[in-house]
């Protein structure tokens, strides 16, 4: 797929939603969990603020874990390969996050998600 069409599907998620859209290039990084590379379901995704080349995603199946091994690094460009599907969400601005199966998607908006102290609280 072509990085316009990536962006277009990005905006149309956003637009589907009402939020704001802000595109994640594929230099970006976001963090992933190891059942997500395994193709587990459900996915579910949040933005945090990013920062630097972190686009401020997480991307995990089954329960969070606060384990500094949960999430690892993985460029955008090659969540294509793993999760293609995903790839549509990430327009989707900081506070919003997402659950995802092949057959059903949900999408919301959580403030909490914009408070500095967020990413160390076991609120998701």
């Amino acid at each position: 797929m072509k990085i316009n069409d990536i962006y277009y599907e990005q905006h149309q998620v956003c637009l589907l939603y009402g939020a704001q859209c802000l595109e994640v290039s594929d230099d970006l990084i976001v963090g992933v969990s190891e059942g997500v590379r395994k193709g587990i379901l459900p996915i579910h995704g949040l933005r945090y603020m990013y920062k630097d080349s972190m686009a401020g995603w997480f991307l995990w199946t089954g329960e969070w874990k606060d384990d500094v091994n949960f999430f690892q690094p993985l460029h955008v460009r090659h969540l294509h390969e793993t999760a293609p599907a995903l790839v549509k969400y990430l327009g989707l601005a900081p506070g919003w996050r997402f659950l995802w199966t092949p057959k059903k998607d949900e999408v919301w908006f959580d403030t909490s998600l914009l408070r500095q102290d967020s990413l160390s609280q076991s609120e998701r």
